[in-house]
């Protein structure tokens, strides 16, 4: 393989043998994302004059940089603004691998012959590689041997890099359609390490949907910044696709008049369904719990049940189902089956088998740390949060949600998020 460090600054040779100059930067054809061809070769001379030569003029790269012909016949390059230069644009540059799913710097760069064509293959983001580029590789090996370790070149193929750069909107488009495709946790956790700007910039092709999963798994100083960038309408939006409870504590983190206005800017359904949650203490069950949960009405049989949840809106809303919830026509909790006793149950059997006096819940004042002790004490996946004296349905307190209250704050973006989509 060859790397692009071999090459800067080596001599290009034309055809007859002249030096024609030093390789100052490579440029591929950024469009490609498996292997970018290489579109050209930057040669500067002895003034310190550059020179575009197109790929086609290309004899060999390694040992020697060679071109077929001599140096006035060779093809110039005139760019078409899809090009992407090596040496400026991304040695040194940070990268998302979407593989290992973190934020890495290019030490170097591979690039391979296919027929007659080169083609950048990956990325170097090792510390031999950076030894590469200062000269030292053979010493490094050498010391390395004397303490038994074994330096590594670590190449990660092109494809399965995104760039992060927020000037670049092609490559940046790219990137965005890469990225979207990893887990919110995975994405959120890159945005941690970058900047206001370039996160801002990278999350530009999101969705609003995609931008609400990303944002839930985010720490609150990402969740401020991105929001504070995008304009009221559209952070109205997201906050509309993001679970209530979510929605609430971004918004209680904030100042209270943009607050208001993005709560103004809401729809009124889900406006209201947040400011419920707001009007509980931070530390209460009510807190913490989201307005997102499966019912289905008691009279019911398990098939009329099954039928209801089909078509109804809360049921396709929730991302937690794992519990549903039995209620009269006043909204009263009267019991709790689990999905998979439903699914599995005679279809004419009725429903009344689960009302009981005994479910497990909690009410909007609870502690939330007597809410996460229930939860554990019992095996639960989440429990009711009903209205004292009617035990009217109002929410819930998911297994999540209610460690996030007894554990460490470093820990509480390792858990999952427990879903069912």
């Amino acid at each position: 393989m060859i790397y692009l460090s071999q090459l800067l600054n080596q001599k290009v040779w034309d055809g007859f043998g002249h030096v024609v100059g030093k390789l100052d930067d490579i440029m591929v054809n950024s469009t490609e994302k498996n292997m970018p061809p290489i579109a050209a070769l930057v040669l500067k001379n002895a003034v310190d004059d550059k020179k575009m030569i197109d790929a086609q003029s290309i004899a060999s790269l390694w040992p020697s940089i060679a071109l077929k012909t001599d140096i006035n016949k060779a093809l110039p390059y005139t760019p078409k603004g899809h090009e992407l230069l090596l040496k400026q644009r991304v040695l040194d540059q940070q990268i998302v691998d979407l593989e290992g799913r973190r934020l890495v710097r290019v030490n170097d760069l591979q690039i391979a012959r296919k027929g007659e064509l080169f083609y950048l293959t990956g990325v170097d983001t090792s510390f031999l590689g950076l030894l590469r580029r200062l000269g030292l590789e053979k010493a490094g090996k050498s010391i390395a041997k004397v303490f038994k370790k074994d330096l590594k070149t670590h190449v990660i193929p092109w494809e399965l890099v995104a760039s992060v750069e927020h000037d670049d909107p092609l490559r940046l488009s790219v990137s965005q359609s890469r990225l979207v495709k990893m887990p919110p946790a995975d994405i959120a956790a890159i945005l941690d390490d970058l900047d206001s700007h370039t996160s801002k910039a990278l999350l530009q092709g999101f969705t609003n949907e995609d931008l609400a999963d990303t944002l839930e798994e985010s720490s609150p100083e990402v969740q401020q910044a991105i929001l504070s960038h995008l304009h009221p309408e559209r952070a109205a939006d997201v906050l509309e696709e993001m679970d209530p409870d979510e929605a609430a504590d971004i918004l209680a983190d904030m100042d209270d008049q943009v607050s208001e206005q993005l709560l103004t800017l809401m729809e009124d359904e889900e406006a209201e369904e947040v400011r419920s949650l707001l009007g509980y203490p931070e530390d209460s069950s009510g807190g913490i719990m989201t307005t997102e949960f499966t019912w289905v009405p008691e009279h019911f049989t398990v098939g009329e049940a099954l039928q209801f949840l089909r078509s109804s809106e809360d049921a396709l809303e929730d991302e937690f189902m794992f519990y549903v919830y039995i209620l009269d026509e006043n909204q009263k909790l009267k019991g709790v089956v689990s999905l998979r006793d439903l699914v599995t149950s005679p279809l004419d059997q009725p429903l009344s088998k689960w009302i009981n006096d005994s479910v497990v819940k909690v009410y909007p004042l609870t502690p939330q740390e007597d809410a996460a002790y229930l939860i554990a004490k019992y095996d639960l996946m989440a429990i009711p949060v009903v209205e004292p004296e009617t035990d009217k349905m109002l929410g819930i307190v998911t297994v999540d949600d209610a460690l996030d209250t007894v554990l460490p704050t470093a820990w509480k973006k390792r858990l999952p998020r427990f879903s069912v989509r």
